[in-house]
């Protein structure tokens, strides 16, 4: 069953019926999936098997490294290079752009500041970019959560894609063959409180908006709130994307609207201040001025295809009358694109 979100023209897609229904069910939220990426690009979705407790213990565990000292979280660095995404960057390491390649451009962007930090680690099998972790005594038990959690969210891909092929038509298994190295990252993010005065003079910001730049994002967000889509009737404006209990928000990213000519919607989206909140001084008082962010958590889990994958235009998404909007690219070169501007 398909309903929208109150707040935005996000839909929300129970998927119980595809986990333990039969074909006409699966058929059925396949149309739903497809339809949502169409139109809109995102979709909520709930019943989708990550089981709430994992995600709350997810969340916890990402809570608990940042809060460790700086000095820790940096002995698992990320590298200086944008493509090979792991590990640990601070505040400012990373800025977002949307396709903005040359340096002058990049460096005018990167004078207002990301203020979050991250973490990024992928499948623990993968020999080509290997994951960077802190060491085991530093934070016990973290490494090991975050493989359970990764392989979890596997599966949650394998749906998910199988559900975007039936929707468009194509074998149910299309795109899990262009997924079986499960080259995929997932990424812990905080945004820590930052002063609302450095927001409203445009002195930082929390992520600018952007497309993503795979197959597609699932993402689990605290209650904080912040996650802004761009309307579907009207450029640059955006909505918010709030917190939905027992729901994952899930985008589909730059390569598979690549794919599909565009017949899917890569949106760009953005991260905003949440609610602010008075900062008291030491005798109680409010200091007025000195309002600050909420603390804020949120956990993407970016899907791609293998690396050395070629992707072109899918054969029923281009013809005489319809042109193909892009050449063939691997899904490494793109993702290494986007992420040497980012870093």
């Amino acid at each position: 069953m398909v309903t929208v979100a109150e707040t935005s023209s996000i839909p929300i897609i129970d998927l119980e019926p595809a986990r333990s229904g039969g074909p006409e069910e699966l058929a059925k939220v396949a149309h739903e999936v497809y339809q949502a990426f169409k139109h809109v690009g995102f979709a909520y979705i709930k019943n989708h098997g990550v089981p709430q407790e994992l995600v709350n213990e997810a969340f916890g565990w990402s809570a608990k490294f940042f809060a460790l000292p700086q000095s820790d979280k940096e002995k698992a660095p990320h590298p200086p290079e944008g493509w090979y995404h792991r590990g640990y960057s601070g505040i400012g390491r990373e800025k977002v752009v949307q396709m903005v390649f040359d340096k002058d451009g990049i460096a005018e962007r990167r004078k207002i500041p990301d203020v979050k930090e991250s973490f990024e680690l992928g499948n623990e099998s993968d020999e080509r970019i290997r994951n960077i972790w802190i060491p085991e005594e530093t934070l016990p038990g973290f490494r090991g959560f975050f493989a359970t959690f990764f392989h979890t969210c596997s599966g949650l891909e394998t749906l998910m894609l199988r559900l975007i092929a039936i929707g468009m038509g194509l074998e149910e298994t299309f795109f899990l063959d262009y997924h079986q190295d499960r080259t995929n990252q997932c990424r812990l993010l905080h945004y820590p409180p930052v002063e609302e005065a450095l927001l409203r003079q445009g002195k930082a910001e929390r992520i600018a908006a952007h497309t993503d730049f795979g197959t597609m994002t699932i993402l689990f967000q605290d209650e904080v709130g912040g996650l802004e889509v761009e309307d579907i009737h009207e450029k640059n404006k955006f909505n918010p994307a709030p917190y939905i209990p027992g729901t994952a928000v899930v985008n589909i990213g730059d390569l598979l609207m690549r794919w599909s000519n565009h017949e899917l919607k890569s949106t760009m989206h953005r991260v905003r201040a949440p609610p602010l909140v008075e900062v008291a001084s030491s005798d109680g008082k409010s200091m007025g001025s000195g309002r600050m962010t909420r603390p804020r958590y949120s956990i993407p889990y970016f899907i791609s295809p293998d690396r050395d994958r070629l992707i072109e235009c899918l054969p029923n998404c281009h013809g005489p009358d319809r042109p193909k909007m892009y050449e063939a690219i691997t899904s490494s070169d793109y993702i290494a694109m986007r992420m040497n501007a980012t870093y």
